[in-house]
């Protein structure tokens, strides 16, 4: 038997040491009638190393039979190993142990304050800071709002404006259907917007009796499946769209063309998960696969798209109507701008969802390597509008990784009106980033239909802490204002946000980012950014694809500016 063992390769060994107590615990239990739990112990080790040997799935079952479980159980807990155990507050993506810890204590109402000072690397490239004034402002509240769709002062310009502006918090919850979250995480985000005055996004998946249930106010979110106003061939039905649209409790409605986490990508939910009431929600049969498709039917240019957003908000009743979408070609987007000059239609509001948003499980190709990331869309947004004077017309709302109150105030420095957050209103319910939102098994009981597992999620408990959370946000943003010297965060621009290009170099933001002049765009593109001189000309208001192909050979002015580009590698928001 020595022999044996000694000859035996150690990868093998498991398998042996299981046999050897198989063999001694038979005999004592034959012998003495004791050993009972050993022998069935050892024998089902036995079985199972014999059918690692046999089966052919696994290579490393094959060659290590046994053993080789431990490596698939230490692959599984490996995330909460090192979740728990190994990380630092500031590492780990997308987002970190400190942004976590700061959201989860916002919403309990616990301290947030932190000693000792900054545990971030202010040395580090890319590191950014707000200037503070010497003369600090007061101000009574940290209720910040915007107008959107116009304001009751004043009349809104174009055909077929809105004629029922609302009067948004600058920060919301962003688009997360019901189907994704469970109905317990939609009751108490609803809840949580209607304790604390802020709108709550459907979602493509329309609305819900879960987003009923509190009479929070609502953003209807209409997708290309148009899921609440589809007819059975899955077209847009106008009669169908009235009904949820003039419901009182939908105060804006957002037309979604693309979305961060998956631009350009339709999805498809099985039937064996539209159940009754995901099916009563959607508008689409019970069981029946159910196919979001990656374009819109009811349009196909520019300019039908500016009238099919006047009709939404014709047949709305005049609520504010716009779209979101992930930057995608420049030319798309200029084509959309063309199409509001040619039709006097334009949305009152856009969303940029970045590349980098997304609650939604997507491809991975998709969630690394496809659409513009927040900064940059953002910013060719914002500069897109003034260069054709309609950026008075039009608000902005920017989604993508916005945690912290910095988040918003750097997202208003770059053009936006408004913020949204999804991950952070979901850590608010308690998720705990475990990154299983795309399985069923969600720990917290937010992104699963199991209803075991969903009644974890407390809803009255998670309102609270859900409005916890945008209260108190929105207080240390009412902070940042104040030590800035300014009255509202919608004056804070690029000259407030200081960046670290490297070791001995800072800037303002504004030298930085991309910017164009009121109007300059109706005028010439000779003095304007390369985006501009090379896809402008390209985009026509009648069709999404270029007039022709893009010149990829730069000009002059082009390379002159892209040598500068090479000068300062961390400049940031520029296009070339």
């Amino acid at each position: 038997m020595r022999r044996f063992l000694t000859s035996l390769p150690l990868r093998y060994s498991a398998l042996a040491i299981s046999a050897v107590v198989l063999c001694i615990s038979l005999y004592s239990f034959v012998t003495v009638g004791k050993g009972l739990w050993w022998l069935i112990a050892a024998a089902l080790l036995v079985l199972l190393g014999l059918w690692d040997m046999a089966q052919k799935h696994h290579a490393i079952l094959r060659n290590y039979p046994i053993m080789g479980h431990f490596r698939f159980l230490f692959e599984f807990i490996r995330p909460e190993i090192r979740q728990y155990f190994i990380e630092g507050d500031t590492e780990a993506q997308p987002f970190s142990r400190a942004q976590r810890s700061l959201v989860y204590q916002r919403s309990k109402g616990q301290v947030d304050n932190r000693p000792f000072g900054t545990q971030l690397d202010v040395s580090q490239q890319g590191y950014e800071w707000v200037n503070h004034s010497m003369q600090p402002t007061k101000l009574p509240s940290h209720d910040f709002r915007v107008w959107i769709g116009g304001s009751p002062d004043e009349t809104q310009q174009g055909t077929d404006p809105c004629t029922r502006p609302y009067h948004a918090s600058v920060f919301n919850i962003s688009a997360m259907s019901f189907g994704a979250l469970s109905g317990n995480a939609i009751q108490a985000l609803n809840q949580g917007a209607k304790m604390g005055g802020f709108i709550h996004d459907t979602g493509e998946g329309s609305i819900s009796q879960y987003h009923r249930m509190h009479g929070g106010d609502l953003i209807w979110e209409v997708a290309s499946g148009y899921f609440g106003c589809r007819n059975a061939d899955g077209t847009f039905s106008e009669e169908k769209f009235i009904v949820n649209a003039t419901d009182p409790q939908v105060k804006m409605i957002e037309l979604k063309l693309s979305q961060g986490a998956k631009p350009g990508h339709g999805g498809m939910l099985p039937g064996a998960k539209v159940t009754p009431e995901i099916a009563a929600a959607r508008g689409i049969p019970v069981g029946v696969d159910c196919i979001s498709p990656s374009s819109h039917s009811a349009f196909s240019t520019p300019v039908e798209l500016m009238h099919f957003i006047a009709k939404l908000r014709r047949l709305s009743g005049g609520k504010p109507t716009g779209f979101k979408f992930c930057v995608g070609h420049p030319w798309e987007w200029f084509a959309m701008v063309k199409a509001m000059l040619e039709t006097g239609i334009t949305p009152d509001f856009i969303v940029v969802d970045g590349a980098e948003g997304g609650t939604g499980a997507a491809p991975v190709e998709f969630v690394d390597h496809v659409g513009v990331p927040l900064q940059e869309g953002l910013l060719l947004v914002h500069n897109t509008l003034l260069g054709v004077n309609l950026r008075h017309r039009i608000k902005i709302g920017a989604a993508g990784k916005v945690i912290t109150a910095f988040d918003i105030a750097r997202m208003m420095a770059l053009g936006a009106d408004w913020c949204n957050s999804g991950r952070g209103f979901m850590m608010a319910l308690g998720c705990i980033q475990a990154q299983t939102c795309h399985t069923g098994t969600c720990p917290t009981g937010v992104t699963t239909q199991d209803t075991v597992r969903q009644q974890a999620l407390v809803v009255p408990d998670k309102a609270t802490r859900v409005a916890n959370f945008h209260k108190n946000t929105l207080h240390a943003l009412q902070e940042l204002v104040q030590a800035a010297g300014l009255k509202h965060p919608n004056d804070i621009s690029a000259h407030h946000i200081v960046r670290r290009l490297d070791d001995n170099q800072v800037s303002l933001l504004s030298n930085l980012i991309l910017r164009v002049e009121p109007g300059s765009l109706l005028q010439s593109l000779e003095p304007q950014h390369q985006v501009f001189r090379s896809y402008w000309p390209l985009a026509d208001a009648h069709s999404f694809q270029p007039l022709h192909q893009p010149i990829l050979k730069p000009s002059a002015p082009a390379a002159a500016e892209a040598a500068q580009s090479q000068a300062l590698p961390s400049r940031s928001g520029i296009w070339t």
